[in-house]
């Protein structure tokens, strides 16, 4: 069974974290130095959630449609994802498995790993806050 029942759960909690993270101005110009569009193509539920962290430009998120043109796109599971951002998922192994998919430049994609450590808390927190504790257990 799927962590969540429709995109719209997805952008609610996943969507949100990138939200908050691209106005957060001691992260911000961190994320901007890998100068990219990434868009995160989820499965289970269907949903794309694309962010713009170009250098000296402003940021932006989409959920859904969008007009960017990503350089960066990593495709998986939303159950994947939500493992990820949890902090239980590790990039290198999911790749190898083929669990995680990318296309785009590796050296923009290794530049964003490193970047994303700090933001697991934030989403486990997140949850919580949302009165989804049902979420913070994968096991």
């Amino acid at each position: 069974m799927p962590y969540f029942k429709d995109e719209q759960e997805v952008y609610a909690h996943m969507g949100r974290l990138f939200e908050d993270l691209m106005k957060d101005d001691e992260l911000v110009p961190q994320f901007q130095r890998a100068n990219t569009i990434v868009q995160y193509d989820y499965r289970n539920p269907g949903s794309k959630i694309t962010v713009k962290m170009l250098e000296g430009e402003p940021t932006q998120v989409d959920l859904g449609a969008t007009e960017l043109e990503p350089e960066v796109v990593m495709s998986m599971e939303a159950d994947t994802a939500h493992r990820f951002w949890l902090g239980e998922v590790n990039v290198t192994v999911a790749l190898a498995r083929g669990q995680i998919k990318a296309k785009g430049p590796v050296a923009k994609i290794l530049k964003l790993v490193p970047l994303v450590k700090p933001v697991f808390p934030r989403y486990r927190s997140q949850l919580e806050q949302a009165g989804r504790p049902d979420l913070l257990s994968t096991g």
